[in-house]
């Protein structure tokens, strides 16, 4: 394949939603600050996807090694803890509600590509973690899915479809396994 014909693989209807320099500087803000594991301020963290455009509630602790794509494109609610090296890849929306834990190396992937068309196109849709959320480690939510309230996903899970509220999923694709019971 040569140069010209790897242009047919580019999705022109996709934004984005930032322009060249904004996402630059993210990169960069992004590699320093929250993929690198050395820096342990959570607080820093909030500050600078604030700063960068993302909503985000009180008492929210970001672990270290997060990788975040754009926080233009994200709503984290009260009280959420994103445990070390989580991957939100969010090309699409992503909105995280209150008291949500996304457990160490979960992963939230809101882009896929059409492999029925040669050109891959990418396909892009928003995820949404509402609250009392548990997302278990090494867990994938992919492109659509909608946790319910209380829901979790159990560890090294594979989530593509609405889970269902105070509902515990398990495996790949997840399944319902029990119902949660929350004591008081």
């Amino acid at each position: 394949m040569n140069k010209t014909d790897l242009s047919k693989y580019n999705n022109s209807d996709y934004k984005i939603g930032a322009n060249k320099i904004k996402q630059i500087l993210w990169y960069f803000v992004n590699i320093l600050f929250f993929k690198n594991s050395y820096n342990p301020i959570s607080s820093l963290k909030v500050f600078l996807l604030k700063l960068f455009g993302a909503k985000i509630g009180k008492g929210v602790i970001i672990k270290p090694s997060v990788n975040i794509k754009y926080p233009w494109r994200l709503k984290i609610g009260k009280h959420v803890w994103i445990g070390e090296n989580v991957w939100i890849d969010n090309l699409a929306d992503v909105t995280i509600g209150d008291n949500v834990c996304i457990s160490q190396g979960a992963m939230l992937l809101c882009g896929n590509h059409n492999y029925k068309k040669s050109t891959f196109d990418l396909i892009t849709r928003e995820i949404i973690l509402e609250s009392g959320v548990w997302i278990g480690a090494f867990s994938i939510v992919t492109p659509g899915t909608v946790c319910k309230s209380h829901s979790i996903l159990s560890v090294n899970s594979v989530a593509s479809k609405v889970l269902a509220s105070y509902t515990v999923y398990q495996g790949n694709p997840a399944k319902e396994v029990r119902k949660r019971q929350i004591a008081e």
